[in-house]
């Protein structure tokens, strides 16, 4: 079973793009804090596809409070010096609001 669900706020504002063939896709960074007395986060990088990579894009800003379900992926890729690298990142498949709406929005 690969399932995961967080809770957190997003780090920075979602960043969306489109691939070659037209596909939308979002990625943005969420601090989950730990339950621990010493203030530790994690800062998983989530991955949202179509749809949902467009609603994210649309209605999330940095610091909003939102659950994301999805699924753990881990990919191989080449960096810019030919260097092999692995990325693990969760692919969203549900991103919901967790707060309320800004004032300001």
């Amino acid at each position: 079973m690969n399932n995961v669900i967080i809770s957190g706020r997003l780090t920075a504002d979602p960043e969306l793009k489109t691939t070659p063939n037209g596909v939308s896709v979002c990625t943005f960074i969420v601090a989950v804090d730990r339950p621990s007395k010493d203030d530790t986060a994690d800062f998983p990088i989530v991955v949202a596809w179509r749809q949902t990579a467009e609603f994210v894009a649309k209605y999330l800003a940095k610091g909003r409070k939102v659950i994301v379900q999805g699924e753990i992926r881990t990919r191989n890729y080449e960096d810019k010096d030919g260097n092999k690298r692995k990325a693990t990142e969760i692919q969203a498949e549900r991103v919901e609001f967790a707060d309320s709406k800004p004032q300001d929005a």
